[in-house]
């Protein structure tokens, strides 16, 4: 159901946000002995302090955690086992969401899911890439894939962006439509051997 989907947008937006917590330096500071343990009360301090958890949020988020026989919290432990599956399961909803909201953009019903992934879907935005082909049928498909980020890094290298500004150059202002498709293609076929 639709009360369902809204849950699960929520789960992931609050355990996508935990690495983001967990790594910061106001978060560090709460580890005094920077051995990687924290107690519940510190714990629900520092999340406080974030403020980017609702209280119901933070109770959750606390009855998810496993304490040690010392009455502390392994955050680090805590963070890849709940954040790396809600990347993992989160990439591929966005990716749905996207998707669906490309071919159905006047849906009551998934507009309210949008909206109430507002938060969610920011954290995909930069990762999410995607390319149209033409497909079987003649009609243009949409493929969406993870940009990672030493890809991102690759892309903003200086002699990248200055390789896709003078292509972008030349094809605007010095060719015709033949030869702008092959420059298309090696500019392609260079950036992808340029960012390996």
């Amino acid at each position: 159901s639709q009360v369902n989907v809204e849950l699960l947008l929520q789960f992931f937006d609050i355990f996508l946000k935990i690495k983001d917590l967990t790594t910061s330096e106001a978060f560090q500071e709460y580890d005094a002995n920077k051995d990687g343990f924290i107690s519940p009360k510190e714990f629900r301090r520092a999340m406080e302090a974030q403020k980017v958890y609702t209280n119901q949020d933070m109770d959750y988020i606390l009855n998810c955690v496993d304490i040690n026989q010392d009455g502390k919290i392994d955050f680090m432990e805590f963070t890849e086992r709940f954040h790396n599956p809600a990347r993992d399961i989160g990439f591929n909803m966005a990716v749905l969401l996207t998707n669906l909201s490309e071919h159905m953009p006047h849906d009551i019903r998934l507009q309210r899911l949008m909206d109430k992934g507002k938060s969610f879907l920011s954290y995909f935005q930069d990762h999410l890439g995607r390319i149209e082909i033409k497909g079987g049928a003649g009609y243009i498909e949409r493929v969406y894939f993870e940009i990672t980020e030493s890809n991102i890094e690759q892309w903003n290298k200086p002699h990248i962006k200055e390789s896709k500004k003078a292509f972008l150059h030349l094809v605007v202002n010095e060719t015709d439509d033949k030869e702008k498709l092959e420059q298309f293609i090696n500019f392609c076929e260079d950036t992808i051997f340029e960012v390996r």
